[in-house]
């Protein structure tokens, strides 16, 4: 008998726009980015993370860069076309987004923001992003991802 998945919300979204996908589930304590991209086939490049930023007008921002990389919050102002960015605090992640540090996902968030991920996806035939809870990823298509919650590629990451 096949074990039924729990659905998280992220999920729930990629099947109302009946995106294929691959939802992943892994031991986030032991395993380093490599080791989870290896995991589910993907350079690490594929690999993304999800940071919530505000800016100068109190508008909060999505951003998207691979989990080896880092925001660069001068250009993710500019994307936005903002003043500046900068992180929420940890503490307001849960109450603004619905999600917990560490498994933030850019989908299914208590109200949906504009969300950017860096043009390296672009490059990319999968990605991989946090599937709404801590340990799960999911692995899909760039064109699944915007279609989902409208996120528009920038150059957004330090190089």
């Amino acid at each position: 008998m096949k074990q039924k998945i729990e659905k998280t919300n992220a999920m729930r979204v990629l099947d109302g726009i009946k995106a294929e996908y691959e939802h992943f589930t892994y031991d986030n304590m032991t395993l380093s980015s490599d080791e989870l991209a290896e995991k589910v086939g993907v350079d690490t490049d594929a690999l993304y993370k999800t940071l919530v930023c505000v800016g100068k007008s109190g508008q909060n921002y999505v951003f998207m860069v691979p989990t080896k990389g880092e925001l660069d919050l001068k250009k993710a102002a500019k994307a936005s076309g903002e003043k500046w960015v900068e992180m929420i605090p940890q503490k307001s992640l849960l109450p603004l987004t619905g999600y917990v540090h560490g498994g933030c996902s850019p989908l299914g968030m208590k109200k949906l923001f504009p969300t950017f991920i860096d043009e390296i996806a672009t490059t990319k035939e999968l990605i991989v992003f946090s599937g709404g809870k801590v340990g799960h990823q999911i692995k899909t298509k760039l064109e699944y991802l915007q279609k989902a919650a409208n996120v528009k590629v920038a150059d957004i990451a330090k190089k």
